[in-house]
């Protein structure tokens, strides 16, 4: 089992590029049973991915990985087609789920199975359903695998889903795409993740309109499509990267980034002290002196993002006072806290409420990851822990940060894998 090992109080200094988004390419790889040819570009080299290119492999299309230009290459030749999503393959991935949408739309029937991914919360698929039926899909669970079917194909719909998921607008999406007439989708993720996937189905001739969060698909006829595309920027390892920098950093370029995406962190960070100066492509992050204390509630976006809580909440066992961070997307999500706890945090759970007492002076432990965004934010607080620390369960981290250790070394941390 690998780890981590990090020396903490190395202050970071120089530039760190961002990573093309997990979050995005996932859906749009799922997108990619509709057409018959795509290429892909800023691609992260990560494990949900390959996992997914795997997957893709299983249904039977055939790809092309330039792994060191970060390019993708996917090719729908319409032989021995499967419609089935294995469990092998579905259950450390979430975004598994999404071929359910592309494979109805497409071939009229899917066989997937229930998904994994982290153990952050109970993140049923019944939003997901719940969409497909309105569409007049068939649907039964059966020995942990979603079997749906649509023999005359899906009818457009209005759907107005009881609250906000980004998988289930990402999957109404795939399948909204080849129904039959017009499909109105209301109460929507608009996350930037499912605005890529948009573009994506455009350029696969998708009539797609977005109105607050209303989105308006209009019947699209599945025929030979091919598309190029690149992937946004990842916006959790930007914000991951600034909170680092937050931290510890002397003078830290982020870059290959659009700031205005990340409008509600910069925003929150600035609120706190730490000083950003953005320009076109990039973002400065510069030392600091006192950090204050913040109240924060986590909101799809715009607001500020779950994927980020608990790399803030590292932040602020160094502000001035208590901060308090409300976690309104997961139920599980505070599973990072009983480790930093053990590196010297002082942390109360109260209901879906962080309390977090700083500053705290945090020392170096042997931890375990339990999710992707926790074991990150073990990394967070073992760069500023007095000491060494150890970080077990590492894979996680390799499912959604790509050259992690490399980036960090860049900037003069002391980190290494063994």
């Amino acid at each position: 089992m690998q780890k981590l090992i990090i020396k903490g109080k190395k202050e970071l200094i120089g530039k760190i590029s961002i990573s093309g988004s997990k979050n995005a390419t996932l859906p749009i790889l799922a997108a990619s049973i509709l057409a018959n040819k795509v290429k892909l570009t800023n691609i992260p080299l990560v494990k949900d991915i390959f996992t997914m290119v795997e997957l893709l492999n299983f249904i039977g299309l055939d790809k092309k990985f330039l792994k060191k230009k970060n390019i993708l290459e996917i090719l729908n030749k319409e032989k021995k087609i499967t419609t089935l999503a294995p469990y092998k393959l579905v259950k450390t991935m979430r975004a598994g789920v999404l071929v359910l949408g592309s494979l109805l739309t497409k071939y009229g029937k899917a066989k997937v199975s229930l998904p994994g991914g982290c153990a952050i919360g109970t993140r049923p698929v019944d939003l997901h359903l719940f969409a497909l039926k309105k569409m007049g899909a068939k649907i039964k669970i059966k020995n942990g695998y979603i079997i749906a079917e649509s023999k005359n194909g899906l009818k457009g719909s209005v759907i107005k889903f009881p609250s906000i998921s980004v998988g289930a607008t990402e999957n109404a999406l795939l399948a909204a795409y080849g129904a039959k007439g017009k499909t109105v989708l209301k109460n929507c993720a608009i996350e930037p993740e499912v605005k890529d996937l948009i573009l994506f189905l455009k350029k696969l001739g998708g009539k797609i309109k977005i109105s607050g969060r209303t989105i308006i698909v209009e019947e699209t006829k599945i025929k030979k499509l091919s598309a190029n595309h690149e992937i946004i920027f990842d916006r959790i390892e930007a914000g991951t990267y600034m909170i680092a920098s937050a931290l510890i950093g002397k003078k830290v370029i982020i870059n290959k980034i659009d700031p205005n995406i990340i409008k509600s962190e910069i925003d929150i960070l600035k609120k706190m002290g730490v000083k950003i100066n953005k320009n076109k492509g990039s973002v400065v992050l510069q030392k600091n002196i006192k950090l204050k204390k913040i109240n924060v509630i986590t909101k799809p976006y715009p607001g500020f993002p779950t994927d980020l809580q608990a790399q803030l909440m590292v932040l602020m066992t160094q502000t001035n006072g208590l901060s308090k961070i409300s976690e309104n997307i997961f139920e599980n999500r505070f599973m990072h806290v009983p480790e930093l706890k053990r590196m010297g945090a002082k942390i109360k759970i109260k209901n879906k409420t962080a309390f977090i007492e700083g500053p705290s002076k945090l020392t170096g432990a042997e931890v375990m990851a339990t999710d992707l965004r926790a074991s990150v934010s073990l990394v967070l607080a073992g760069l500023i822990a007095e000491n060494t620390t150890v970080i077990n369960r590492i894979y996680h981290l390799d499912r959604g940060y790509e050259f992690l250790e490399k980036k960090l070394k860049n900037c003069k941390a002391e980190i290494k894998r063994i």
